[in-house]
């Protein structure tokens, strides 16, 4: 596997796993909309939607935004394969920022070292 080829598996992978709420999901009975983060009827971001956990405005605000939005507003299948380089930004600007972004940096590390478990298996395959 190409290292482009594993940098898009993780950024898939990452998109995949998000826990963001999209309006996507039924909303229970009660709940407002400020617990989503994306609003189909006026097709509006929160940003301030506690599911975000801050990110939109932390130091990568920008990218996050970025990032989020072009993966909202994804229409390509798997949805947001069209984001891989707002994501990339997104990830560079936390590694410039480990002050801030530690917890992300280390869910990207776990996964790298899976991914990169993979590529020397497919390597030793191939010699």
């Amino acid at each position: 596997m190409s290292a482009k080829n594993t940098k898009e598996s993780e950024i898939s992978s990452s998109i995949d796993t998000a826990e963001f709420h999209t309006g996507d999901e039924q909303q229970p009975a009660g709940e407002s909309d400020q617990s989503q983060a994306f609003n189909p009827e006026t097709g509006e971001i929160n940003w301030d939607c506690p599911c975000l956990g801050g990110m939109a405005h932390g130091t990568c605000g920008e990218e996050f935004k970025a990032a989020f939005s072009c993966f909202v507003y994804s229409e390509e299948e798997p949805k947001g394969m069209d984001c891989i380089d707002a994501f990339k930004a997104m990830q560079e600007c936390f590694r410039a920022h480990p002050e801030e972004y530690a917890s992300e940096l280390e869910d990207d590390d776990e996964e790298s070292e899976g991914s990169e478990t993979q590529d020397e298996q497919e390597t030793a395959k191939e010699d």
